[in-house]
């Protein structure tokens, strides 16, 4: 059999224990054949094994999404989603569950507690409503019309700026006739798990038509009244081709799907610069440390289309 090494449990990283869990079940019977023939100082029991391999799949989604969280494309839109789907998942019990029953309820109180109150957030409930992925589809039935009023509220603050900004443009074109003939610049386009709860909810909030007044109020009903597209699509893209159909939506999206939800990509960037700025080259131009960190990212890019 190829030779693995088992994982270790490190006190400051979670999901070392899901990993050294992981690679203790997967190697449970070399490890019984090895305690045939060697005395260890202690075995574990048939229970024990069986109890291993359901925490693995309790903590499976809690891995799941921490990696989903963690990417470059991730965004302040992803939390409300991924806490609402786990939060249904950890309240699923059946008797599979035996024996990590008290653990199910502990996480799922603590998830419940430290993101209580996270669909009344701006941030997140905007963000969220803006991401054609999710809509208004994860919010519970309380907090649904108050996420819906606060889309409604930023879209008529950024529209009425943005008619503001065109109404200063359009006079200072009309003073300055040399300005009839140049042409604005053109806008720069922005480039039983866990995944069956994300579709679990999606199927149990069906549409509902409201009777709307206004332009942006008909916008807003208008785009939440059609259909989701799929999880693994990039809701940036989606802007980018329906951004004519619902330019006051879009301004929102501009802005609210490019916050991140985490600090792990900053992280990873001043892990990279740290390769690059030591004690020897401490004295390196900031453009040269950019260049040196845009190769060492775009690099393994460039190989992969060259082969």
């Amino acid at each position: 059999m190829p030779v693995k090494k088992l994982q270790q449990d490190v006190p400051t990283r979670w999901n070392s224990t899901y990993y050294m869990m992981q690679s203790l079940v997967e190697q449970k019977r070399v490890l019984s054949a090895y305690a045939a023939d060697y005395e260890l100082p202690t075995t574990l029991t048939a229970t024990q094994w069986g109890i291993l391999e359901k925490m693995t799949t309790v903590l499976e989604p809690f891995e799941q999404l921490t990696k989903d969280i963690s990417s470059a494309e991730a965004t302040a839109a992803d939390v409300i989603p991924g806490v609402v789907s786990l939060t249904r998942l950890l309240a699923k019990m059946d008797e599979s569950d035996k024996g990590v029953q008290t653990a199910k309820h502990a996480l799922l109180e603590a998830v419940s507690k430290r993101f209580n109150g996270v669909q009344s957030e701006p941030l997140y409930a905007i963000a969220t409503m803006v991401d054609a992925r999710y809509k208004d589809r994860y919010f519970d039935l309380d907090n649904k019309e108050g996420a819906r009023n606060m889309l409604l509220k930023i879209v008529d603050e950024m529209a009425s700026v943005g008619n503001d900004q065109q109404e200063k443009a359009a006079g200072a074109s009309a003073d300055d006739p040399g300005q009839e003939d140049q042409e604005p610049p053109p806008k720069r386009a922005r480039t039983g798990s866990l995944q069956d709860m994300y579709q679990e909810i999606l199927a149990e909030n069906d549409v509902t038509k409201q009777a709307t007044t206004g332009e942006t109020a008909s916008q807003v009903y208008a785009y939440l009244g059609e259909p989701t597209i799929l999880k693994t699509a990039c809701p940036l893209k989606y802007w980018r081709s329906t951004h004519a159909r619902f330019p006051a939506l879009a301004r929102v999206a501009r802005k609210y799907l490019t916050a991140p939800c985490t600090s792990v990509d900053s992280e990873r960037l001043f892990s990279a610069i740290s390769n690059v700025i030591d004690e020897k080259r401490n004295r390196i131009h900031c453009d040269n440390a950019e260049m040196l960190i845009f190769i060492q990212k775009n690099l393994p890019l460039l190989d992969k289309g060259k082969n």
